[in-house]
């Protein structure tokens, strides 16, 4: 459908055109990729505005160009007073819709922190799109226009959210202007506050961009809504809240070192699956062939597995990636694997006693709530992914503000008891988790997506198309995928769907069939379509010295190099 992009200089690949646009300006302007990595986020906030907000996650890996990788969580905590078992007490299990379940807002210094460590330009410099964006509007597009109707009736609830969302009393349409004044200003404000302290210097312009929203007038805007709403959120939450930086969990595979950020999400599923992958056998595996596409899904529901039983915050948890990682707990899930019959419920991992008691769903499966994704590499070899995420459709937007606070408490389980159970100061286990990929010959491949617990599942397969199978980006990301759902969402109420595997129609009738066959209840889906998440890729490889960059056609992501 495109081709793959190659260019000499510099790459940014975002789940929005005009996102990668922006990122591009401050790539062309002398920024690094950390400036233009941040400059794209906080622009998918704006132009995503279902499923990504400014006041959400924003979890992020950089990889410098002396080396150093890091990762930036960008996800907040649950309020500190907030009662442990506050869900299972009063609300029956549940996690209810609005401000019980906002953690502190966390991509607003996972942002700055990542600029004052390792950017080079002011907030002001790379808050300028989504500012624009914001006040003077923007197209409305299909994916969007569909995600607003869909996510009426729940807005109107809200005045707040339907004067944004819904103005005129209707969803705006294809082609309409969508405007976002009071996002606008809120953003400026934070900037108006970095000028004011610049002649101090960068760093303290910076600061004070971070403490207008976590210390100044927009944390109390926040506070007072937190309130007068019911909620937990307060003052010393928003200013004692700094976003992790952390060394990356990485895994060796073939010539390539893949980093993750923390067991706090979802990624280093992504290590392991890819382990289990290449210990099973992929020679003589033709891509998407039900040979192939078999063991994937029943690898996938083996990681996904130990996810649900051991991940959690590393801050309240042990979590044993080092074993889950390892030969012993490698060689156990795959001697379970039956060549021939597909696992109909979610398997026990290695070791455990206790079964898995979650009510299976009637299927077939819907989408998870969704995310965007964004990755650039700069001339000096730097390169920067991340995952920002939160939208319109969980809770309350702050009157005056713009701002709809992160909500991401529903990836959490309502039992405090369980590894990613509620707790005063414990982050949800999050489903977005960029991730970049070293190779020994100096190759830099910063990829992710959207797409809650497809994120993995999606990642997993673009990475084998380009780097076992040798197809180029483009091809990689246009290729029908699958996506298992043998697990409980990572979503309240945590939808469990036995043996169903999400598939696109492009797989042939005899894959399919054979599927079938071996115990797979197949969803069949569209050509094309984002139930199977969306995948933005940057390959930089040193010789011939070629960037190559390609988006997802599932989502109106774009890649523009140099």
């Amino acid at each position: 459908m495109r081709p793959t992009l190659y260019g000499n200089r510099h790459a940014v690949s975002a789940g929005h055109y005009l996102a990668a646009t922006a990122g591009n300006a401050i790539l062309e302007a002398g920024g690094n990729a950390i400036d233009a990595g941040c400059c794209t986020g906080m622009a998918l906030a704006v132009l995503h505005a279902d499923e990504v907000c400014f006041s959400g996650v924003a979890p992020i890996i950089i990889r410098m160009a002396n080396g150093e990788v890091v990762t930036i969580a960008g996800l907040g905590h649950w309020p500190m007073s907030l009662p442990a078992d506050i869900f299972m007490a009063e609300h029956g299990g549940e996690i209810p819709i609005g401000v019980l379940r906002t953690v502190v807002p966390a991509a607003p210094d996972a942002w700055i922190t990542a600029l004052r460590d390792y950017g080079t330009m002011s907030f002001g410099d790379v808050a300028a799109a989504a500012i624009e964006y914001a006040r003077d509007g923007f197209s409305v597009f299909q994916y969007l226009a569909s995600a607003l109707e869909h996510n009426a009736a729940q807005e109107s609830h809200w005045p707040a959210n339907a004067a944004i969302f819904m103005p005129g009393g209707r969803a705006p349409r294809l082609g309409e202007r969508f405007v976002q004044t009071d996002l606008a200003a809120t953003i400026q404000y934070m900037v108006d506050e970095e000028k004011a302290a610049a002649h101090i210097g960068r760093e303290a312009g910076l600061e004070a961009a971070r403490a207008a929203f976590y210390v100044g007038d927009i944390a109390g805007k926040i506070v007072a809504h937190m309130e007068s709403e019911g909620g937990y959120l307060s003052r010393d939450d928003l200013a004692n809240f700094r976003s992790q930086v952390r060394s990356p969990i990485q895994g060796r595979w073939r010539d390539f070192e893949l980093f993750t950020c923390g067991p706090w999400c979802q990624g280093p599923t992504l290590i392991q699956s890819l382990l289990m992958m290449e210990k099973a056998g992929l020679d003589g595996l033709a891509q998407n062939s039900a040979d192939y596409l078999h063991l994937l899904i029943e690898v996938i529901k083996c990681s996904f597995a130990d996810r649900e039983y051991y991940y959690g915050d590393p801050d309240f948890i042990d979590v044993p990636l080092e074993r889950l990682h390892g030969d012993a707990n490698i060689d156990a899930w795959l001697d379970r694997i039956d060549p021939d019959q597909a696992a109909s419920d979610i398997p026990r991992p290695n070791g455990v006693n206790e079964p898995f008691d979650f009510p299976a769903t009637e299927g077939p499966p819907d989408r998870d709530p969704d995310t965007s994704y964004l990755c650039a590499v700069d001339k000096w070899g730097n390169a920067f992914s991340a995952t920002p995420s939160d939208g319109m459709w969980m809770t309350p937007v702050v009157p005056g503000t713009g701002l709809i606070l992160s909500a991401r408490g529903c990836q959490s389980r309502p039992d405090p008891s369980h590894p990613s159970g509620v707790g005063p100061g414990k982050r949800p286990r999050l489903t977005p988790n960029p991730a970049i990929a070293l190779r020994d010959d100096g190759t830099v491949v910063p990829f992710g997506a959207p797409g809650g617990d497809a994120q993995v599942q999606s990642m997993l397969q673009v990475f084998l198309n380009i780097f076992h199978f040798g197809m180029d980006v483009q091809d990689a990301i246009d290729a029908p995928r699958v996506t298992s759902h043998n697990f409980p969402s990572s979503f309240s109420p945590y939808n469990y769907y036995p043996g169903y595997v999400g598939l696109e129609r492009r797989i042939p009738d005899s894959v399919q069939r054979e599927l079938e066959r071996r115990g797979h209840r197949l969803d069949i889906h569209p050509d094309y379509t984002r139930n199977v998440a969306a995948v933005e890729v940057i390959v930089a490889e040193p010789k011939p010295g070629f960037l190559r960059a390609g988006a997802d056609p599932r989502q109106p992501a774009y890649a523009i190099v140099r």
